[in-house]
């Protein structure tokens, strides 16, 4: 018999020595009995033969005849678990699509196709009232289209009443994978003239084909980065090279699938987290096979296996959603750039507010350092000034000031776009009697008030209940609501400027299938005039027609014991400054504030981000601070809070070293949650390989503690939220 190491989806840190008959190469799945359980595991190589055979278990089952898992891949996973401090097995779970990991077969299963029936004409003149059926039919007929390549433009909906009608129907095929297989269709689309600074930055990512080199292209707001990519992958996708790009958010993946579809003529991949498993696994099949030369996704897309790999873009790389919050605490930024070292291809990492992190390795010239200073089309410069609002009359927490700025750009034909942080109609409910708040009991946060569905949410643990009528503690009718939300300035806008169309784009308006995409395109169609939304709205979206920014408060962020808070306020404030005057109109954003003389506010509105974000690189270098200190934390929680702090407490006895520094137990910043009490202990250090030493040898013994198995607790290495 041969002994296997096989690494198994379980939370425990080592792998498992089964046996078989034949060896499966590594990379290869295979079924296994763990416990009471069968598990599918990841064969990472031959094991040694062990002194006692007679409890090793044989492995059931050899799911596949080849591995699904490169030798890169396997390292990146290796890497990934080693840096992370995570099981193995768990992180090749993670990067493994989820029909996979249950076991299913690698091998390409038949999709559905759309195709058109009977007389396109007759059919179009019959849907005269149902523009989306129309507009979908029209591009079933141009050519037929994967049904899962269809929903991303048109809902189930529209697809379901056409077939009902008879207009179109489904055709299932079984794919034959095809290597390269754009370069039949691939022709490059009318492209703008590159302006010098594009030029430099095109000519420098294209000269490095063929190697690791990884690239910051930092640029203002609207300087032409998406095409800048454009030019930079077409000689990549013409050697018959892929190309995978990174972007934050779901609401971006559309309009740049759109645009990367159209220059280059071919079928671009997508993965994110609204495609069901089936049409995920179709993706991944294809990148793998070689057969898709563009594959465009959120964070967890960086596991995306590439046959020809040519180029990696991590698009908006100061994003904090490409850092993931649970289970496997992997940073996809980072995680391009190993990938892009193992694959050995060029690496680029755009944005107008890059991470202090990226900008450090630019400067330090371990990135090239691209720059686009200018906007693309001739565009000005955003004008960014303070609105001191102390004594001014407040109307839905709009200054009176501010809203006669308001009604001028209304007045020229312009759209006005509104930004709040806060979804609902207010962030707390209160007795005006006796000022006692309704507060969630399982977080001891207050209760966001949702007017529009009459409830209650707790926007930490999701618990809802209905508006009450009476205080609970005093019996009192008299509640109020204290603050501002994005519902409740919609209503105060409808009543300032009655004659005005809005509309508002939050995380509650846009559920549904691409019902934020139908919103944007109305905004850029001039149906509304006024626009209301949380951060949805500063992440590279094109407004050409707005032309006045109003941040409604920002002082929050000024006092926050969290010390990433004014990086992130600096990259909030640029992005939505530069969602004004993107075309030939000049644009001016105004952030009201109560602190107009704190030097943040000064620093960022007069000198700018480049300035503010190298001011505040010096700021962390004397603070000893990351990116100049490493840091990890250990993170602990329970619903008696005294365990979750004796637990740290122990752990921190098992964790002191000199070459780091630890810090706690401490409450989180929000130390209550879900009902837990949660606590953390910073570790930090100028030598990074000192804090994964130190945790590498003491993790075993704290795992062993008696406390251990009482509470809830993991590890986040270079975390970046401390809540």
């Amino acid at each position: 018999m041969i002994f296997v190491e096989v690494a198994v989806p379980v939370p425990l840190r080592q792998v498992f020595t089964y046996q078989c008959e034949q060896l499966p190469e590594p990379g290869c799945r295979v079924a296994v009995p763990f416990g009471n359980r069968q598990l599918v595991g990841m064969v990472l190589g031959p094991a040694e033969t062990p002194n006692d055979t007679s409890k090793i278990k044989f492995v059931t089952d050899v799911i596949d005849r080849t591995p699904l898992l490169n030798d890169t891949m396997l390292r990146l996973c290796h890497w990934l678990s080693q840096y992370y401090l995570h099981p193995i097995g768990e992180v090749i779970h993670t990067a493994l699509p989820v029909l996979l990991r249950k076991g299913g077969s690698a091998e390409p299963v038949e999709e559905k196709w759309w195709q058109p029936v009977g007389d396109i004409d007759v059919h179009l003149g019959a849907l005269k009232r149902s523009k989306r059926q129309a507009e979908c039919l029209q591009l079933v007929a141009t050519e037929a289209l994967r049904d899962s390549e269809l929903k991303t433009v048109f809902s189930s909906t529209v697809i379901r009443e056409l077939e009902k009608k008879g207009f179109i129907a489904p055709d299932y095929r079984k794919p034959s994978l095809q290597p390269a297989l754009w370069l039949e269709h691939f022709a490059v689309g009318s492209k703008p003239l590159p302006d010098r600074e594009q030029s430099v930055a095109i000519t420098a990512i294209s000269q490095a084909r063929g190697q690791f080199a990884p690239f910051l292209l930092e640029g203002v707001t609207g300087s032409g980065k998406t095409e800048v990519y454009l030019q930079a992958i077409e000689d990549v996708l013409a050697e018959g090279k892929q190309v995978l790009i990174l972007v934050p958010e779901i609401g971006l993946t559309p309009q740049t699938v759109s645009r990367f579809a159209q220059r280059f003529g071919i079928d671009v991949g997508v993965l994110h987290s609204q495609l069901n498993d089936k049409d995920r696994l179709a993706v991944w099949q294809r990148a793998r096979a070689g057969e898709l030369g563009i594959v465009i996704g959120t964070r967890s897309a960086i596991f995306t296996p590439l046959r020809f790999p040519g180029m990696i873009i991590v698009d908006e790389e100061h994003d904090e959603s490409f850092k993931q919050q649970d289970g496997l605490r992997y940073h996809a930024r980072d995680l391009a750039v190993m990938r892009a070292n193992s694959e050995n291809v060029p690496l680029v990492l755009g944005s107008a507010t890059p991470s202090l992190e990226s900008l450090n390795n630019a400067l330090a010239n371990k990135y090239g350092h691209l720059h686009l200073t200018q906007r693309a089309g001739g565009a000005s410069k955003t004008l960014q000034q303070l609105l001191d609002v102390r004594d001014q009359r407040m109307q839905f927490g709009l200054a009176d000031g501010m809203i006669n700025i308001m009604r001028q750009h209304l007045a020229m034909g312009n759209q006005v776009l509104v930004f709040v942080n806060r979804r609902g109609y207010a962030p707390a409910l209160l007795c005006h009697h006796c000022g006692h708040s309704v507060d969630c009991h399982r977080c001891e946060r207050p209760f966001t008030v949702h007017r529009s569905q009459h409830r209650l949410q707790c926007h930490h643990c999701g618990a809802v209940k209905p508006v009450p009528a009476r205080c609970e503690q005093c019996g009192e009718t008299s509640l109020m609501t204290a603050g501002v939300g994005t519902e409740q300035i919609e209503e105060g806008l409808s009543q300032l400027f009655p004659d005005k169309k809005q509309i508002r784009i939050d995380s509650d308006s846009v559920r549904g299938k691409d019902k934020l995409q139908r919103m944007l395109s109305d905004v850029n169609a001039q149906k509304y005039q006024l626009l209301v939304g949380t951060q949805i709205l500063s992440k590279g979206h094109h407004f050409p027609h707005v032309t006045l920014v109003v941040i409604m408060d920002c002082d929050g962020a000024l006092f926050s014991a969290d010390f990433r808070a004014s990086e992130k306020l600096a990259q909030l404030v640029t992005q939505l400054a530069g969602r004004a005057g993107r075309a030939s109109k000049p644009g001016e954003m105004w952030l009201q504030t109560h602190n107009p003389g704190h030097p943040l506010l000064q620093d960022l509105i007069h000198n700018g981000y480049d300035h503010f974000a190298r001011q505040l690189l010096d700021e962390r270098q004397l603070a000893g601070l990351p990116p100049y200190q490493s840091q990890a934390v250990v993170r602990a929680e329970a619903a008696n809070g005294e365990l979750a702090w004796s637990f740290l407490q122990q752990a921190r006895q098992l964790l002191c070293h000199d070459a780091v520094r630890t810090h706690g137990p401490l409450p989180c910043l929000i130390e209550k949650r879900q009902g837990r009490f949660r606590f953390m202990l910073v570790m930090q250090s100028t030598q990074r390989n000192a804090i994964n030493a130190q945790l590498r040898h003491a993790l075993p013994n704290i795992t062993a503690m008696p406390l251990a198995s009482k509470v809830r607790w993991s590890v986040d290495v270079d975390p970046s939220d401390f809540s």
